[in-house]
Parts: structure tokens; C-alpha cells; sequence
């Protein structure tokens, strides 16, 4: 069944023990080594959505502070998008690798993406949060391009050996 013979390194090196019996963690109900459960022990339905609403609210607030943040600069040097993307692109990547859920990764997205839309236009008194200049455009669009590389992105890449 596609599985090396018992005692050979290669067993060991696929995730099961030298005998080739079904690993460890699969046995304790746990995540697989590539972040998948067993079917027995997959979330259930109330608890997937609930962190999915979680991680819409988190991705709000790093959008609304990525989205303040943005505009600030040293002179010439964009430190406020730097940061605001670095720490946008680290939040999304954390939801990926510790959920191993896209759905929980592109609710966070979809939070950061609408706070942003929503402060990019002009307020009830006139003021504009994010001003059209080239700040502002590079950080309208890199959020979305965080987003869909980090839900995008394979969830266990081959190795070459």
C-alpha cells in the first residue's frame, strides 16, 4: 500500500514506527506531523466557525492598526508600512501553520481586507485615513496579495531527496 517493509529507515522516515505500524500520533487523536487530524478528531462544526469568527476579529484589528501604522515614515524610509506588513504578513502566517485551516487564514484575511477598505475612505467630517499616495496604494494592495499567498500556499511541499 505504498508503504516500505518493515525495519527499513524508509518506514521510519514516512511518519510510522519502525514496524510499520500507524504512528503515535495518530493513535492519541492528535495532528499528523503535516497538521492534518484523523477524521475522528476533526473540530466540530461550532468550534471551527467560532474560530473563524476569532480570526475575522483579529484580522479587523491588525487591519485597523496595519491601516494607522502605514503612513509613518523616517524621512525617506516607510517604516510604518514595513512594519504593517511584516506584522500582517507574521499574523497571517501563524493562523495558516497553527490552524492548518484555510478558511481560518482567509477570515483573517477578509477582517484585514475590510478594515482597510473601510478606513480608506473619506470619514463622516472629510478626513481620510488613507490618503491616495503611494503609501496608501501599496498598502491597499499588498494586503490582498498577503492574503491570497498565505491561503494559497500548499500545505506540505515535497521534499527532493
Amino acid at each position: 500500500r505504498g508503504r516500505a517493509r518493515r525495519g527499513t529507515p524508509a518506514s521510519v522516515g514516512l511518519g510510522g514506527v519502525a514496524d510499520g505500524s500507524t504512528p503515535i500520533a495518530v493513535e492519541r487523536g492528535e495532528p499528523h506531523r503535516c497538521g492534518r487530524y484523523d477524521r475522528g478528531m476533526r473540530p466540530s462544526a461550532p468550534a471551527r466557525i467560532g474560530s473563524w469568527i476569532v480570526a475575522l476579529l483579529v484580522g479587523l484589528v491588525y487591519g485597523v492598526a496595519g491601516t494607522v501604522a502605514h503612513a509613518y515614515a523616517i524621512g525617506w524610509f516607510p517604516l510604518g508600512l514595513i512594519l504593517a506588513m511584516i506584522g500582517s504578513a507574521a499574523l497571517l502566517l501563524a493562523v495558516r501553520l497553527l490552524t492548518s485551516d484555510r478558511w481560518a487564514t482567509l477570515a483573517t484575511g477578509l477582517g484585514m481586507m475590510v478594515s482597510t477598505l473601510v478606513f480608506s475612505g473619506s470619514g463622516p467630517g472629510g478626513s481620510v485615513v488613507v490618503p491616495q499616495s503611494g503609501l496608501g496604494v501599496v498598502w491597499t494592495i499588498a494586503v490582498p496579495i498577503l492574503v491570497a499567498l498565505a491561503v494559497a500556499w500548499p500545505d506540505r511541499i515535497p521534499r527532493m531527496e
